[in-house]
């Protein structure tokens, strides 16, 4: 699983031009899922991404997490996440999960991250054409790769 966060001060996904998930401050997560990806890489990922202390104190050193500052969470299914550009010019998505096994993970990735969070959480639908907009915080960007857990 990969994952890239994004602390916003606001972010929707748009759909056919309707916002489907909008949040406040918080934080935007464009999650990839591959075939390999299990429950497990799922809990540890959304554990990891509400205690990352990446929200700035009051001394303005970022040493809050988003639990500890109410943030919100949009998480938006993203494939491209896992494109090969080995060869040529244009990427090769093989390597991320089909439907069968990536929108299991992707729901249950929400369910954890509501329960974690402890607050509903904004989406995107999954397999659709989304327009994503979002004021960056910072900017503030991670990438998690459960593979690598660093």
């Amino acid at each position: 699983m990969r994952a890239v966060i994004q602390r916003v001060s606001e972010a929707s996904v748009s759909i056919a031009g309707n916002i489907h998930g909008s949040i406040g401050q918080g934080l935007l997560i464009l999650l990839g899922i591959e075939p390999a990806d299990t429950r497990e890489d799922a809990d540890w990922l959304i554990k990891k991404i509400v205690n990352l202390r990446i929200f700035n104190d009051a001394d303005g050193v970022m040493n809050r997490s988003l639990t500890d500052v109410g943030g919100q969470l949009l998480v938006v299914s993203q494939f491209t996440l896992f494109a090969s550009c080995k060869k040529g010019n244009r990427p090769s998505y093989i390597r991320a999960a089909g439907h069968d096994i990536a929108v299991p993970l992707y729901d249950y990735f929400i369910g954890q991250a509501a329960t974690l969070s402890r607050q509903p959480v904004a989406t995107g639908v999954f397999g659709a054409d989304m327009q994503v907009a979002l004021l960056n915080d910072g900017p503030v960007t991670i990438c998690i790769d459960t593979k690598n857990r660093e």
